[in-house]
């Protein structure tokens, strides 16, 4: 039968990272055309204790319904029904899932296309399994670590949205850095009002600090307009409220 990694002994024990959910282990999607080369990487991708999902070509990839869970594509570059770069272009949006790249022949042009378009990896066939492994692992610890700060900002907005409108006005001024006084001014209210507002949003918040509620803030806003997401608008006007209380 025909293997998919090189000559040689692999002596690399294979270190699982947490899911993204305890119940659920990490998925490998397999995208491969020959039979016994999805096999060998199916069974190989199981005994390091990850979820293999294999496909024979990219339409029968993309027919299988998009699992949210940390995990990679491990795709052969050369498919028939439409190339792997291609593959890539579609499931761009996915980014809890890290492409990895494998193919018979090296070419710098692709591989170079491949990395500026955001894949993991690029391998080159024959494989050896531990090159394999170490990639795949370290694919799945950065889908990990995405999905789990896709969840910290998820919760992170939903404090944000239990601040009532009163509250969200002393947070853009307080995190612009205006002073309490200064907040009341503003807002044509007393430095004790401000006071209450300003502990209720820190308590809604779970901020520790002004620093804390600074990086809540920053967070927001830069987190989910990476992700293409309807973020609160916090400080929408954040520098122009700055140089209000210079």
């Amino acid at each position: 039968m025909q293997t998919a990694f090189a000559a040689g002994p692999c002596h690399l024990s294979a270190r699982t990272p947490p899911a993204f959910e305890a119940s659920q282990r990490p998925t490998v999607f397999i995208v491969e055309p020959e039979p016994s080369l999805r096999a060998a990487l199916g069974q190989t991708v199981a005994m390091a204790g990850w979820r293999p999902v294999v496909a024979a070509n990219a339409e029968e990839f993309l027919a299988r319904p998009r699992v949210i869970a940390a995990g990679c594509l491990l795709v052969e570059q050369d498919l028939s029904d439409m190339g792997g770069l291609d593959l890539q272009e579609r499931i761009a949006e996915r980014k809890e899932m890290p492409v990895v790249f494998m193919t018979g022949r090296s070419d710098i042009r692709t591989t170079v296309r491949a990395m500026k378009a955001g894949a993991f990896d690029f391998l080159v066939k024959p494989l050896r399994e531990e090159t394999l492994l170490r990639s795949l692992g370290l694919a799945i610890e950065v889908s990990a670590a995405g999905l789990q700060e896709a969840v910290r900002l998820h919760d992170l907005n939903q404090c944000f949205q239990e601040l009532s409108r009163r509250e969200r006005e002393v947070l853009q001024l307080v995190t612009a850095g205006c002073l309490n006084k200064q907040v009341g001014f503003d807002l044509g209210i007393s430095e004790i009002t401000v006071k209450a507002h300003r502990g209720s949003l820190m308590r809604k918040m779970r901020a520790g600090s002004l620093a804390e509620l600074v990086g809540m803030v920053s967070d927001l806003c830069c987190g989910f307009e990476s992700r293409q997401a309807q973020a609160p608008h916090v400080v929408g006007r954040h520098a122009a409220q700055a140089r209000s209380c210079a």
